[in-house]
């Protein structure tokens, strides 16, 4: 069964997260969550995303992302790729360090994106 296709728009509003495969901890050094937030960059800056909350724990991330053009599939696609292969490289490791794919999850701008902003703020906090 084919999987089911995203809703992507111009200025859509995403909950987005993934997680390390088996829930390991992907992030646990400081590099590779330093890393990732470089690329995160690189990627809001390439897609033209306005990024408005992000956290990186240990075994997984939370982006709140807003969207200039109908692309976070695309953006997605380079962002993991490229922290994978990066990651990847630096450790000498071959596979896949997340669980598979991303969940992009359509969010009603204002009030409720905020929510979703600060879910993701705290986040680390409620996980002590």
């Amino acid at each position: 069964m084919a999987r089911p296709l995203r809703v992507e728009y111009a200025g859509g509003c995403y909950h987005v997260l993934n997680r390390g495969n088996y829930r390991q901890r992907i992030f646990s050094g400081k590099g590779a969550a330093e890393a990732f937030e470089r690329v995160l960059g690189e990627a809001a800056e390439r897609f033209g995303w306005r990024v408005h909350a992000y956290v990186i724990m240990s075994n997984h991330f939370h982006l709140a992302v807003e969207l200039g053009e109908p692309n976070l599939s695309e953006g997605m696609k380079w962002l993991q790729g490229t922290w994978i292969r990066r990651f990847n490289r630096f450790r000498n490791w071959t596979g896949r360090p997340f669980q598979g794919r991303y969940k992009g999850i359509v969010v009603e701008p204002g009030h409720v994106f905020a929510q979703v902003c600060h879910y993701i703020h705290l986040n680390p906090v409620r996980a002590g």
